[in-house]
């Protein structure tokens, strides 16, 4: 696989700096029972790194310490980490809002057949990827049998009430494009998907979340590979609006490895690229109770115009609503 971080080092990225955290994006490990063309984390089944029960309670004390409002679960497949369950009731105790970013087949593992009641009890927000409404566009960028597993799995959380009105149970989709190109605008795709979800299949779901692929570990080498990778950061950089800087979710949020250690976001954690605080080649989550991050500079290269190009990109969708 191709180095990414030497292509994008030398930036004219704008200078950007952090406001006061409200979310902690915690990446529980890169082991996957999938492996995506268009992963950024370039994970899969053969990925050994999961974070340390240690370490989980250390995210907790955190949590509790910084009064983060929003604990964003990520992975690889984040259920696969055997400390999965213990992260979300010890979070959902201090009041914490929980999302968990499911690749929706996990749900049918063998270990994890109670994991949508689980989920359900909780109150946990399911953010589930759904590249497209369509079995083959599913099975090509996920592999084969993807669309016909999740549909199976939607359905599941749709019984247990799961994106409907009322239940308090949040269900959103997540669509990545195909290639090289700028996610389509995020309302129209919604209804959509929404249409035909709910009538070939019976589903409902409260967003969709449209986001761009970042040129980094998988999908990056993937564009080098083919001669895409210089058009594609054309293409970013000419559709980039200066009025999504406002709104990056790197201003607000902290991301956190498998290891403990911090980023401003989980692309400069997949590119190597750790938070700057007080001149340290990187800090661990521990070194940051009681700091004050409000200011602090957001390290930047070229991949973060793929969060504000066109209607913008971050983990809650297009930053234009």
């Amino acid at each position: 696989m191709h180095a990414m971080l030497p292509l994008l080092e030398q930036s004219d990225f704008p200078a950007i700096r952090r406001r006061a955290p409200d979310t902690l994006q915690v990446n529980l490990g890169y082991k996957c029972n999938q492996s995506c063309l268009h992963c950024h984390v370039n994970a899969g089944p053969t990925r050994t790194e999961l974070m340390a029960r240690e370490t989980i309670f250390e995210v907790v004390a955190f949590l509790k310490a910084a009064r983060i409002r929003t604990l964003d679960i990520t992975g690889g497949a984040p259920e696969l980490n055997p400390h999965f369950r213990l992260l979300v009731e010890s979070a959902r105790q201090l009041g914490v809002r929980v999302i968990d970013r499911c690749n929706l087949t996990i749900l049918f593992e063998p270990g994890h057949e109670d994991l949508a009641e689980f989920f359900a009890a909780q109150q946990v927000e399911i953010t589930a990827s759904m590249p497209c409404y369509l079995e083959d566009n599913v099975d090509r960028q996920r592999g084969d049998g993807v669309f016909k597993s999740s549909i199976r799995a939607l359905q599941t959380l749709n019984a247990l009430g799961y994106g409907r009105p009322g239940t308090g149970l949040v269900l959103n989709l997540v669509y990545n494009p195909q290639g090289p190109v700028l996610p389509p605008p995020q309302a129209p795709l919604e209804r959509d998907y929404k249409q035909h979800l709910g009538e070939a299949h019976g589903i409902v779901f409260n967003q969709l979340y449209v986001l761009a692929n970042m040129p980094i570990q998988r999908f990056g080498s993937t564009l080098v590979s083919k001669g895409q990778f210089d058009p594609y950061m054309q293409l970013l950089k000419s559709t980039s609006r200066t009025e999504n800087l406002e709104t990056v979710m790197c201003r607000t949020l902290l991301s956190v490895d498998w290891q403990g250690y911090v980023y401003d976001c989980d692309f400069n954690q997949m590119l190597g690229l750790p938070l700057a605080w007080k001149g340290k080649p990187r800090t661990h989550l521990r070194e940051l109770l009681g700091a004050d991050l409000d200011g602090n500079p957001i390290a930047v290269r070229d991949h973060c115009y793929g969060c504000t190009a066109g209607q913008g990109s971050s983990c809650g969708g297009a930053l234009e609503k």
